[in-house]
């Protein structure tokens, strides 16, 4: 090998990589990630039609079953706990409260799961050709979030039937909740994308935990009533902090605020938009991480696969 040859080796070898267009052009790279993800928004959407169209593939019913199952799942713990078990007797308006906490956690279990398996639902397409990584999980939050649309709707409706709205401006703390709830879905659902396709155990091991977690926040049990069982037991006043800080349990609590409005200032911890704030700042360090370590793992998904 000629000095010239190492030397044009050495050199091509200290440039960085370029993503190249479909014409074989070199992009411009501007906006970085975010940039390369939003010139590619229309497979995204693609991507998210598709796995909502594949949910409900020769159903008769098709998308009629996005209403039932969470009408069922509602029903049934309406029934059970709300009236076979009284739990209905110290919450008023027990219905819409018990449906606005399903309501957001279900969107919150559905984004960390559907992202969770998305790398390996993509494994051709991960194998064939190159597109930003993120795509994939991304996909399956949309259409979590389409999901969580459509239950939205509902749950307002059966709101204004049953006169259980509060204030307009109560009805605010949807958005930070959502967007809470949306940080930590991304950051847990990228981070355990990526994770998935080394270790296949890890989407079998959320559903688990995803299914025991909806039972660590006030969904079908209040704030008052954890309050009280803590101070019967004696635990340490941290014990209940902690459990007040988990984000799920402040973007439920938030959830509550916006569509139960027969909820009072003792039904909810002091503060709560400020722990709301200090939690979004800790999930967005978290979403840095975790891109972090998706970026780190990426490269061998396709021999993974």
């Amino acid at each position: 090998m000629t000095l010239k040859t190492e030397e044009r080796f050495r050199r091509l070898a200290a440039e960085p990589f370029k993503t190249m267009d479909s014409r074989g052009l070199r992009t411009s790279g501007r906006g970085g990630k975010l940039g390369e993800l939003f010139a590619r928004r229309e497979l995204l959407g693609l991507l998210i039609r598709r796995d909502l169209q594949a949910r409900y593939r020769d159903s008769f019913l098709g998308f009629v079953w996005t209403l039932i199952k969470p009408i069922i799942q509602f029903l049934m713990y309406y029934i059970v706990l709300g009236q076979f078990l009284r739990a209905a007797e110290g919450i008023d308006d027990f219905a819409i409260y018990l449906f606005a906490g399903l309501t957001l956690y279900m969107f919150f279990s559905e984004m960390v799961f559907g992202s969770t398996v998305s790398i390996l639902s993509n494994a051709g397409l991960v194998k064939k050709i190159y597109l930003p990584r993120e795509v994939f999980p991304l996909a399956g939050i949309g259409a979590a979030g389409f999901m969580f649309a459509v239950q939205t709707v509902v749950l307002l409706i059966a709101a204004l039937i049953f006169q259980a709205l509060p204030a307009p401006v109560n009805m605010l703390w949807f958005f930070p909740s959502v967007l809470l709830i949306l940080v930590y879905g991304l950051a847990i659902g990228l981070f355990l994308s990526a994770l998935n396709v080394y270790l296949r155990d890890i989407q079998y091991l959320t559903d688990v935990v995803m299914m025991l977690a909806m039972w660590g926040s006030p969904i079908v049990y209040s704030w008052q009533m954890v309050k009280s069982i803590f101070a019967e037991m004696g635990l340490p006043g941290w014990a209940l902090e902690i459990y007040v800080n988990n984000p799920i349990t402040l973007g439920v609590l938030g959830f509550h605020r916006a569509f139960w409005g027969a909820g009072t200032a003792d039904d909810y911890p002091s503060q709560l938009g400020l722990r709301m704030l200090i939690a979004g700042l800790i999930g967005l360090v978290l979403l840095f991480i975790s891109h972090r370590v998706f970026t780190r793992l990426q490269g061998n998904f396709a021999q993974e696969l």
